[in-house]
Order: structure tokens, then sequence, then C-alpha cells
């Protein structure tokens, strides 16, 4: 029996997504993004803002060019996604009728911001599958960025939303938001792992997506000339946060990312050693190296081969079938 029948009879299997996301907000951004992703295959996904990564100049225009590039050719692996205007400003329904309404195949998926509540994201959502139902039958999967206190507030009911895919946190807003009680050293390291406010956001809104089986995602480093904070943020965000996806907002930050953020070679083959030999006693408790094994463990390992496999690490032939 594969894995992800054995392993997940009780419970459903949790989402699975690349290790980064890359925003990009101009054309030429965009259009160097998709080649970066064509080169480099699937291991990050890439999202089209029409936020504040783009001009104000022409909403409906920019929502048009971003509709256009996720319909061409240069979207080959359809992992590209949409960060709309937030649902409150004027420009959010051009995005649903300009985008969705004409993109909804095409799209991996589409980014919320500045929610203040479950309500307003399960609104947006129905705004959302309105404009796709003449196009697919697929639901849209929503990423929800968490930047305001009232969303950190009801984050567990967000996460819970069967549409919701993952959930960011939006660092920079959610210290402005504490009006000068947070200093500005909280938006980045190391105050960002210090800060017991800040902390306590990132914290809540990893433990609401690992309740419901979805995706968190780490909030965006600003420093992008030196791979080394680059790293050590994401590993911090990994290790000391449960976090297993960050954003990128500049083209190298994305190696460090994904780098930082992947399974290293011993975890895989340590992975590998014990889920086949899991499966030759049908998935029953094993000894190995004088410790227990059982399901729960398989579950963490068979989760570690399907993190290398989303970031590109090619798994010995023997053991493709495993994930």
């Amino acid at each position: 029996m594969h894995p992800s029948q054995a392993l997940f009879e009780d419970q459903p299997a949790p989402v699975f997504l690349p290790v980064c996301d890359h925003y990009a907000g101009s054309e030429k951004l965009m259009l160097k993004s998709l080649a970066l992703q064509n080169e480099l295959g699937p291991i990050f996904d890439i999202t089209f803002d029409c936020e504040d990564g783009a001009s104000i100049d022409d909403d409906i225009a920019h929502a048009q060019l971003v509709s256009r590039l996720l319909c061409s050719e240069g979207n080959k692996y359809r992992r590209v996604g949409v960060r709309m205007h937030d649902i409150h400003h004027s420009s959010f329904e051009r995005d649903v009728k300009h985008i969705v309404g004409t993109s909804a195949e095409e799209l991996a998926y589409i980014m919320l911001p500045k929610v203040r509540g479950a309500h307003e994201v399960s609104t947006a959502i129905e705004q959302i599958n309105q404009a796709a139902n003449s196009q697919t039958e697929r639901k849209i999967p929503i990423h929800v960025l968490i930047e305001t206190q009232s969303a950190l507030a009801q984050v567990n009911e967000i996460a819970q939303l069967d549409q919701v895919e993952s959930l960011s946190f939006g660092i920079m807003d959610f210290v402005s938001s504490h009006w000068n009680a947070i200093p500005a050293s909280a938006m980045r390291s190391p105050g960002q792992f210090v800060h017991p406010l800040v902390m306590r956001a990132k914290i809540e809104i990893s433990a609401a997506c690992h309740l419901y089986g979805k995706v968190p995602s780490h909030n965006v480093t600003t420093e992008f000339k030196d791979p080394s904070t680059i790293i050590n943020d994401a590993t911090r965000a990994h290790l000391e946060c449960g976090y297993t996806r960050m954003w990128s907002i500049h083209p190298d930050q994305i190696k460090p990312i994904v780098k930082a953020l992947s399974p290293r070679s011993a975890e895989i083959n340590e992975a590998i050693t014990i889920l086949q030999a899991a499966q030759d006693k049908q998935w029953g408790p094993i000894e190995m190296q004088g410790r227990l094994h059982d399901r729960a463990s398989y579950r963490y390992f068979w989760t570690v081969l399907k993190k290398a496999s989303l970031s590109g690490i090619k798994l010995p032939e023997g053991a493709q079938y495993l994930i």
C-alpha cells in the first residue's frame, strides 16, 4: 500500500507547497521570475502582485497584464498565484473580474491581504468562486495574509476554512498596527525572533496551520545581498516557529530559502531506509538502530520525502515510488 494511503487512513493528508513564495509586481519582474522558474523548475511559487508591488497608475491594465501572463506559454508549470487588492479596496472586484474571470484554470492560488477576520475571507472566497464558475469546476486555493491584529484573533477560524491552503505572516503591517508600541527593530532579525508580541503572532499562525493541515508561510527578509542572513532567517523560522514556506522579494533570495527549508541528504536517506522497512512490514511497528518506529514516525519521514521532491531533490530510483 502506498504511504499516502496507509499513513492517512484516519485523517486527511496535509497540504504540501513549494518552500518559497516569490513576489513580483512589475511586468519586467514577472517575466524574469517566470524565466527563472522555467530554468530551475517548480521548486518555488511565483505570486504576481496587484497590491504593494504594483504601480497604482492603472489597476485595470495591471490586472489584464497579470491575466495575459497567467495564460501565456511562460507559465509552464502553473505554479503562479496572484495577490489581489484587499476586499475593501475599490479595485478588488476589478481584480476578480479581469483575473479570475479570465484565468481561473491557470491560477495556482489567490492571496488575500489585509483581512480582518474569517467572515471577510469567506465573503472574498464567495466572490472568487462566482467569477471562476464560468470557466472551471475547481476551487481556486486561497492564501491569506495575516497582518492585522483582528485577523490574528481569528486565525484558527480562518485556517479552518476548506478552501484556504496557506497562511502568511505580514510582519511589517502587523508591527505598524501597534503604533510604535513594538519597535521597528522587530521587523527584522534578530528582533523578529525575540519580541514576544511578534513571536506570539508567528507561533499562533503556524500552530493554526498545523492544526488544520495548512501551510504556514514566513514573512519577508528585507536583506537580499547577504545569503547567510536569508538562510539564517529561514532556518530560524522553521526550527523555532514551525514554518515550512517563506516569502521572497528578490530573485537572489530564492535559492537561499529553498536551500534552508529543504531536507538534508542525511535526513532523506534515513527517511528512505525507515519507510522501505516499514512497507516491508505492512506499515506495522519496526525497530531500527535500537529505536521503535510506527505510523507516527512514518508520517514524519514521508513528509521529509514529499518536501524533498517539491524542492527538486531527485530521490534514488528505488525510492521514488514512496512519494
